[in-house]
């Protein structure tokens, strides 16, 4: 019995994910969860970008990162990744390439960022423990949060590898109470984005 071309099998299976993510509504969900995010995104970054101009945020956090002690380094990239996550894990990747043992330094940081999306996501859950929260998520969110329980692996996957907020990921995880475990699995794929980055900032390619 003859195989059939790999080239065929790859499409066909594509096309059958295609449809799975058709059928489910994950294509209606991302469209929707974007549109929804957008104008509080752009609000944002309106409000970076008019900051930026007055300050220079990124040499004020150079700056940081030179002036206090290393445990107040770790301690205040802590706090970030558990809260928002705004500033860029890569500022703390440099300093930490400037330290005598800076892969022993990145393995630090990289536990940290994935310790504070964990405690994100319980702080997530606290959220829905808030009367009015809850009433809104379970009432008038119903049928957003079955979807988004369905895609939130998706989530986290996107939130550990690509420059967006882990802990914001976390976050929305917890909000919309997908399994904790899930989230420990999915959010190692965090200690992978930092050794990329690490290779690449501190030049081993």
């Amino acid at each position: 019995m003859k195989e059939k071309p790999k080239s065929k099998t790859e499409k066909s299976r594509l096309h059958l994910l295609h449809q799975y993510y058709k059928y489910t509504g994950f294509y209606s969900f991302v469209g929707n969860a974007v549109k929804k995010a957008l104008p509080y995104i752009l609000f944002l970054v309106i409000i970076v970008f008019v900051f930026n101009a007055f300050f220079n945020i990124n040499e004020g956090l150079i700056h940081l990162t030179e002036v206090l002690p290393v445990s107040g380094v770790l301690v205040f990239f802590y706090i970030s990744e558990t809260v928002l996550g705004l500033v860029p894990p890569e500022i703390f990747i440099a300093w930490a390439g400037k330290m005598s043992q800076p892969w022993l330094y990145l393995g630090v940081l990289a536990f940290l960022s994935y310790f504070g999306g964990l405690c994100s996501y319980w702080i997530g859950i606290g959220i829905t423990k808030i009367p009015s929260v809850h009433q809104y998520l379970e009432v008038k969110m119903a049928s957003q949060l079955k979807n988004s329980k369905k895609w939130g692996g998706f989530l986290i996957i996107v939130g550990a590898l690509l420059p967006l907020p882990f802990s914001m990921a976390c976050l929305a995880a917890g909000i919309i109470e997908f399994p904790f475990k899930n989230v420990v699995i999915y959010g190692t794929l965090r200690f992978l984005r930092f050794l990329i980055y690490g290779l690449v900032i501190f030049h081993v390619f």
